[in-house]
């Protein structure tokens, strides 16, 4: 008798209707994110003057909701290796309601503090909606279609400064908070939808619920699953993150921690300095008692004015271009090569702002240089869950996600702090650390382009270092598929 994977369910039943379902849902957990993050580079200057912060508590605002999601990347990525990729998201998303919500109605600095770095403690199962989507697709679609839902990031961005533009002027810093949990909400009322990821249920020895996911989606696409039995392998240990450091993939871990580290170093850090340079306005200013002739910024609080909001929207658009040129890059190039053309290309677009340029030229290059270290970050998305197998796939994101929140609450105090003492140094920074991402992308091992996703990992016992060892256990299991007929569960 015939039988399958569910890898070859999936690449049989193929993307349509179900997975373009699944698109938008994951999309708005995506879109809310993005939101949440956005807000900071407006939050911060309003702040600033509203309660007479210095620079390194202004800074702060930033960095704590980033202590959050680093401290909760990592169990994210556990608790959905562990008990599904459906719970951990919904999860994490309910938290980030509820703090969202409660962080408008923060009385002082010490609350805002706690409320925003408890949203960000939620944010950070965020990037679990990538793994539960990249489950779900055939691997002639899948690069494609991850990029669609980051799509909805950049939708979500450029919808907090559209959402800024006509609420702050009006009704305050307190109310955008509040409108801002609004994917959230949609997010929350519509997850009752969410499937389970089927290579989740079946590693997790779930193998009735899987094949009945399948049957859902083949039904819902309106296509036939493949005829005969499903061949699980269920693996009882799963989500460790020792298993992330076995020879097998401990230069592929750590080189993507580094690149993850040194992409939202850099991808934070350029929409925190969009706000301070337009704010500072001639960042030209020559200090004449210096040798060098070098740009200032001034310490003085001024509020985000209309100006500074449609030039922080034009800057923000260019996630579009940038998402449009890496999708082209990874088809033709492959995704390492994409990454390393990112990250050059964001270092050599920050160079002219060692210049003495206007606003105009400023606008353009900040434009360039984020349309590029948005691709460099989503060519990473993609290329993250396809390298690791099922079994460590979820751990695989939020431990790397986690890497990304250090390089994410480091960078305030760059952006917002030593931006005050020299610009030269702080762009001198972002321009070596993205250059570092890109050496470390060119390292990488292995392309994934065109790469089936594997399920398991056969951990390798060498006993090199370790007197004991843990071996995966695995044990196969067969399930008819009522001749092969795709019908609703």
């Amino acid at each position: 008798m015939d039988s399958f994977t569910v890898e070859d369910a999936v690449e049989a039943i193929g993307f349509g209707r179900f997975q373009w379902k699944l698109s938008m849902l994951t999309g708005i957990s995506w879109m809310a994110d993005a939101m949440e993050m956005m807000i900071l580079s407006i939050l911060a200057p309003q702040l600033h003057c509203e309660w007479r912060l210095p620079s390194w508590e202004v800074a702060f605002i930033t960095s704590v909701v980033f202590i959050g999601m680093m401290l909760s990347s990592s169990l994210w990525g556990n608790i959905s290796d562990k008990y599904g990729r459906r719970v951990g998201l919904i999860l994490c998303m309910v938290w980030t309601l509820y703090y969202g919500l409660l962080s408008a109605f923060a009385p002082v600095y010490g609350w805002i503090l706690i409320l925003r770095g408890l949203v960000g403690f939620g944010l950070g199962g965020a990037p679990q909606s990538v793994t539960l989507y990249s489950e779900f697709l055939p691997s002639k679609s899948r690069g494609i279609s991850i990029m669609l839902i980051e799509v909805f990031w950049a939708l979500g961005a450029v919808f907090e400064v559209l959402l800024a533009m006509l609420v702050m002027p009006t009704l305050g810093w307190r109310w955008l908070l509040a409108f801002s949990t609004a994917p959230v909400v949609v997010f929350t009322a519509l997850c009752f939808w969410l499937p389970e990821s089927a290579r989740y249920d079946v590693l997790a020895g779930n193998s009735d619920k899987a094949l009945a996911t399948l049957k859902r989606i083949a039904a819902d696409n309106g296509t036939e699953m493949p005829k005969g039995r499903l061949i699980a392998d269920r693996q009882d240990e799963r989500g460790k993150i020792k298993d992330l450091l076995t020879p097998e993939y401990r230069k592929t871990t750590i080189l993507l921690w580094l690149i993850w580290f040194s992409n939202a170093f850099a991808y934070y850090g350029l929409v925190l300095l969009t706000t301070e340079l337009f704010q500072a306005g001639d960042i030209c200013g020559v200090n004449t008692a210096r040798a060098k002739v070098e740009p200032s910024c001034s310490l003085e609080c001024s509020y985000l004015t209309f100006d500074d909001y449609k030039d922080l929207l034009w800057t923000t658009l260019a996630e579009f271009p940038g998402l449009l040129v890496t999708l082209w890059a990874m088809d033709c190039i492959g995704r390492r090569k994409s990454m390393v053309m990112c990250f050059v290309a964001f270092s050599v677009c920050i160079l002219p702002l060692y210049a003495c340029i206007g606003r105009t030229a400023l606008t353009v290059f900040i434009f360039i240089a984020r349309a590029f270290i948005t691709g460099g970050w989503q060519a990473a998305y993609v290329y993250t869950p396809e390298v690791y197998p099922t079994v460590i796939r979820a751990v695989g994101i939020g431990t790397s996600s986690g890497f990304a929140r250090v390089g994410a609450l480091l960078t305030p105090f760059v952006a917002q702090v030593l931006l005050r003492s020299s610009v030269y140094l702080t762009l001198s920074v972002y321009c070596a650390c993205s250059l570092l991402a890109a050496v470390a992308a060119w390292a990488l091992p292995i392309e994934t382009a065109g790469r089936a996703l594997q399920e398991s990992s056969q951990l390798n016992n060498n006993n090199q270092d370790t007197n004991t060892s843990s071996p995966q256990k695995a044990s196969q299991a067969s399930y008819g598929s009522q001749n092969g007929q795709s019908q609703g569960p």
